[in-house]
């Protein structure tokens, strides 16, 4: 992609969704791979609370700080000129209180240089996120399965019974009512998602829920194969092998190393 390419904001997200073009997010945690995802033309880079388990081997999101945010959307800004970079709240980063919620936002934007932030949570959280908007900062909704709230609602999909369906509906509209430009829907049923779609004005981001949204986001490692045992989470495709080339090449290094072929 041409550096001179007009940077993504958030009304050329909307155009795109009025025009029913699809929008693409990844997700890239450090300065060689935010450059990679940047070039390939996506159009939104989360900097993602996943990093805390991807890239720190942690097995919840629960220990992500606002400093490990902080830290790895500083490297991700560096590598991008085009797409938008959207930071996540941390878990307790803004549940504690709206004032809390509106200063760590702003961090992320005036320290990090994210251009947007994302944070979990649906009815509960609306008030929180008009906060953030009333604040100049533009938010992304996440509602279904929210990875923060594993330790209340477990790993699996939401929205499957009558109320959990209507529950889901209710946290969309009001994610939409309290000024988010968009929301993020995670295992959700396909069904579920495309009425949400249909009926909200604001962008709807898919992670196992369907194809009926208006993008879809994928962790970065997983569409490069970097752990091939995620190839079987149904909503992943793996578009490459890296993993295990990496691997290849690590054992070429160490045999030829031990052979006295190299250097």
């Amino acid at each position: 992609m041409s550096t001179a390419t007009p940077p993504i904001t958030v009304p050329t997200l909307a155009r795109k969704k009025s025009k029913g073009e699809k929008i693409t997010m990844l997700t890239a945690y450090d300065y060689p791979t935010a450059l990679l995802v940047d070039r390939a033309g996506i159009d939104v880079v989360l900097v993602g609370d996943s990093l805390v388990m991807e890239e720190l081997g942690y097995d919840s999101t629960i220990p992500g700080t606002m400093e490990m945010m902080l830290h790895h959307i500083k490297a991700v800004r560096k590598g991008v000129t085009r797409a938008m970079v959207l930071g996540d709240m941390p878990f307790l980063a803004y549940q504690v209180n709206a004032d809390e919620a509106v200063r760590n936002a702003g961090r992320l934007l005036q320290e990090g240089g994210a251009n947007a932030v994302k944070l979990e949570g649906g009815e509960a959280i609306a008030p929180t996120i008009r906060r953030i908007v009333d604040a100049g900062i533009p938010v992304v909704g996440h509602i279904g399965f929210t990875p923060q709230s594993v330790n209340q609602i477990g790993l699996q999909k939401q929205g499957k019974s009558v109320e959990g369906a209507e529950q889901v509906l209710r946290d969309a509209r009001a994610v939409q009512e309290a000024g988010a430009f968009a929301v993020v829907l995670e295992l959700i049923p396909e069904e579920l998602a495309a009425r949400i779609t249909a009926e909200l004005g604001i962008i709807t981001i898919g992670i196992g829920a369907g194809p009926g949204c208006d993008g879809q986001v994928l962790v970065t490692s997983d569409l490069l194969g970097m752990r091939p045992e995620r190839a079987a989470f149904k909503h992943v495709k793996q578009y490459a092998q890296i993993g295990s080339e990496i691997e290849r090449a690590l054992n070429a290094y160490r045999e030829d190393v031990e052979a006295g072929r190299f250097p």
